[in-house]
């Protein structure tokens, strides 16, 4: 859910093709009599998202729940307890903010999952959607920012035409743009009194790392940060958001400059940084305590993460008590709580607080738990690889083992709870992901060391994991499956062909399979972030797009493979799916395609389940039998 202070998801913006398969049709149903099976009670069990709340409206929040079978946003009036569904769209929506003022639910419209739209906004108890700023056609979205006036918006908008632009609303005057590159940027934050706009640009050419401009309304430079040094350092900036003080020109800020991310704070009208400096070994973000005295950290190392308080007067850190595993979202309340979204691979995701209190419980059917993840580490070409293992309870190896790869690429596997590793497990196998290079949580170094190699230092990376499962006992050699999700279905494509030999299936979603073809019909965000990773264009570097693009390898390919793809993609569109496809056709391939008329992922549970019936049944039809 998008947040108008830009305290959560910059990072995640980085991880543009994270998401898996997206959504139509009708799942497998259980047939009369028969049990639902634990596998697809998780997809179907209702859940929700860490409640976003109105700043100056603390009892008005938004949470984005699957409580009729497709995630849409919910309205939550906490001092009556009464919630309101308040988008329905056959895809679903997850995109929204409250304004500040709890007055009003703007939402992200899109047509069929493809992420090109205009913002609607609708009164928060309920009433007609409406444009949220006429004048504005529609366009991907860079970052939205809601001032407490309950009138002014800062409207982040990318187009292939245009590059970047940002506009400022105020009421019903036609907006004005107040920002213009071509290279990709997005609305940071705009502070408490209106009158400072935070926008993390790349400008310099680099999409990975960001530089950071403060404007004023009329669209004037009023301070730069940028660690990037003319493009030459790979040090990357971030906005985690404006002090909740009218007049206070501090800006919370992620930065890169001990090869991790830390915060410190900015303060733009004076050009002081105060730097934290806290001691701890993994990844920081922070966001503001409401009253601006301190800061509430998370705090994420090897795929787990922690909680604390940082008083920014007595500079002491305090830890907040949660149990291990992965908390995804948190946000401290008025009255000093903290609310956060946890998680490990054993247990299902639940709101929980501070107080010991359940913060918003979804009704229903509750998910089955799973088995814990195992660490594994092992000795990589780049240096120590970070694995996640699950295998179902009381087996022994060799199993017939699942390399689920996440996608990204700067994303991690964490100790949280997944539906889909859960299903296969259920099914006998183990399922092993691995924190390639390119994975966030590790360091600077290793997330940016995929440069120009694009795919194949991730796939040295997974060969080193796969030798580890096969000599450790884990996993059957003649039985193992290469699969992923948007990068991870890109990987799956890429491995199967470069490493023909070591997979005996892939099973892809949603993947890059061409990367010229993707390159020129792709999003322009994610254009740049190509030419950052690859060095240029696929006609400036020709040779390091061929070699990263998995059509190259097609003709080696054994396994038989499974695709699946959504033709209303934006970040891997169908075309040049289609032209891996037909190559696959013409050498006589053992594959089958999925297509379905939708975009990057599915908010439509049974449309999930689905996709997950059909990989887990390619899977039974192809594998070999134990011998």
């Amino acid at each position: 859910m998008t947040e108008s202070n830009g305290s959560v998801g910059r990072r995640a913006q980085q991880a543009q093709r994270s998401g898996q398969g997206s959504a139509q049709g009708a799942a497998r149903g259980p047939i009369q009599g028969e049990e639902t099976p634990d596998w697809e009670k998780r997809f179907r069990a209702p859940r929700v998202s860490l409640p976003d709340w109105a700043e100056d409206a603390p009892d008005r929040a938004l949470f984005v729940s699957n409580a009729t079978g497709t995630y849409e946003l919910y309205a939550w009036d906490r001092s009556t307890g009464e919630q309101r569904q308040a988008t329905h769209r056959p895809h679903g929506t997850t995109d929204g903010v409250l304004s500040p003022d709890g007055a009003w639910i703007w939402w992200f419209d899109d047509k069929d999952g493809d992420e090109f739209g205009v913002w609607r906004r609708q009164p928060f108890a309920g009433g007609e959607d409406a444009p949220a700023v006429p004048g504005l056609d529609p366009s991907y979205p860079a970052g939205l920012a809601l001032g407490r006036d309950g009138r002014t918006a800062v409207v982040g908008r990318s187009t292939d035409e245009d590059g970047t632009t940002i506009h400022l609303a105020r009421g019903e005057e036609p907006p004005v743009e107040i920002y213009r590159h071509r290279e990709s940027a997005g609305v940071g934050d705009l502070s408490h009194d209106g009158s400072l706009i935070a926008v993390e640009h790349t400008e310099h050419g680099d999409a990975m790392h960001s530089a950071l401009r403060v404007l004023r309304p009329d669209g004037s430079k009023a301070a730069e940060l940028d660690d990037t040094e003319g493009g030459t350092v790979e040090l990357g900036l971030e906005v985690l958001g404006f002090a909740p003080v009218d007049g206070d020109t501090r800006l919370l800020i992620g930065h890169q400059r001990r090869g991790r991310w830390e915060p410190l704070v900015w303060d733009v009208a004076t050009g002081e940084q105060t730097d934290l400096a806290l001691e701890l070994p993994g990844d920081v973000s922070a966001e503001w305590y409401p009253d601006g005295s301190g800061l509430l950290i998370v705090h994420g190392f090897e795929a787990r993460s922690e909680l604390f308080r940082y008083d920014l007067t007595a500079r002491e850190l305090v830890e907040i008590p949660t149990p291990a595993g992965t908390v995804s979202g948190a946000t401290a309340r008025p009255d000093g709580s903290v609310e956060y979204l946890w998680s490990s691979a054993a247990e299902p995701s639940a709101v929980r607080s501070t107080t010991g209190r359940v913060v918003l419980d979804a009704p229903g059917l509750r998910s089955p738990g799973s088995v814990p993840v195992e660490d594994v580490w092992v000795e990589g070409p780049g240096g120590r690889i970070h694995a996640l293992v699950q295998k179902p309870a009381g087996a022994t190896g060799p199993l017939p083992t699942v390399f689920d790869i996440h996608g990204g690429p700067t994303w991690h596997d964490s100790d949280s709870f997944a539906a889909g590793p859960a299903a296969w497990v259920d099914h006998g196998y183990a399922v092993v992901r691995v924190n390639y290079r390119g994975s966030t949580g590790y360091g600077r170094a290793w997330t940016d060391a995929l440069k120009h190699r694009v795919g194949l230092i991730e796939l040295e990376d997974i060969a080193a994991v796969r030798e580890w499962a096969i000599t450790s006992g884990l996993a059957d050699p003649a039985r193992l499956i290469l699969t992923g999700g948007s990068w991870g279905g890109y990987l799956t494509l890429l491995g199967i062909g470069v490493q023909p030999e070591a997979w005996t299936l892939g099973i892809a979603a949603v993947p890059v399979a061409d990367y010229v073809t993707a390159y020129h019909d792709e999003m322009e965000g994610l254009k740049a972030l190509d030419r950052t990773l690859l060095g240029g264009t696929p006609e400036e570097v020709p040779d390091r797009f061929a070699a990263s693009s998995p059509l190259t390898y097609v003709d080696e390919v054994k396994a038989p493979v499974y695709i699946s793809a959504g033709v209303n993609d934006p970040r891997c569109p169908i075309r040049q799916i289609e032209n891996y496809v037909k190559r696959l056709e013409a050498k006589g391939a053992d594959h089958e395609v999925y297509r379905y008329d939708a975009g990057h992922g599915s908010l439509v549970v049974d449309e999930r389940i689905k996709q997950v019936h059909l990989e887990l049944d390619f899977a039974k039809r192809h594998l070999p039998p134990q011998d």
